[in-house]
């Protein structure tokens, strides 16, 4: 697999857990049984109801809200806010690519029901850092076998969690 290829979803769990970015970028998929993957789909769906057919395709990757200023990205909580910086800068710059310039904006909802919005910005210091992650997610999908797993607290909530642990 090269840079081209690589996903926001695969970005994001490259910050959350390498074990996980190696075994979803290996077609090894285990987010069907996951009770969090199953609601986060469903907050997913909800806004993009809201927005009716505000998500965009281009590419690998799948936006949900494009406006004249902002690519939006929404999620159901701000539990691995870097992941999911990573993962809009990753979509920023394949927009910048395309010729589209914007800013990005995070919309975290809740469990109290509050929303929590970051914004963030595809600046020269992110792209250079960006194209450096870059190139160490493919260095790291293409080895034969996956990183072994480095259990944390967060494990026990990963659709993964029975692969690695059990």
């Amino acid at each position: 697999m090269n840079n081209e290829a690589i996903t926001g979803t695969l970005i994001n769990y490259y910050f959350h857990c390498k074990t996980q970015c190696w075994l979803h970028a290996n077609r090894i998929n285990l987010e069907d049984n996951s009770e969090d993957v199953r609601i986060g789909k469903v907050l997913h769906e909800i806004e993009e109801e809201k927005n009716k057919k505000a998500e965009i395709a281009i590419d690998n990757i799948k936006i949900d809200k494009l406006t004249k200023e902002y690519l939006t990205e929404f999620k159901k909580s701000d539990s691995d806010p870097e992941a999911v910086k990573w993962q809009v800068l990753l979509y920023l710059y394949k927009l910048k690519q395309k010729g589209i310039v914007r800013r990005g904006r995070v919309q975290y909802h809740e469990k109290s029901k509050n929303t929590k919005i970051e914004i963030l910005e595809l600046d020269e210091v992110n792209e250079a850092k960006l194209l450096k992650v870059l190139e160490e997610i493919t260095t790291l999908i293409n080895q034969p076998f996956p990183p072994t797993p480095q259990f944390e607290k967060k494990c026990k909530k990963c659709a993964y969690y029975e692969y690695c642990f059990i």
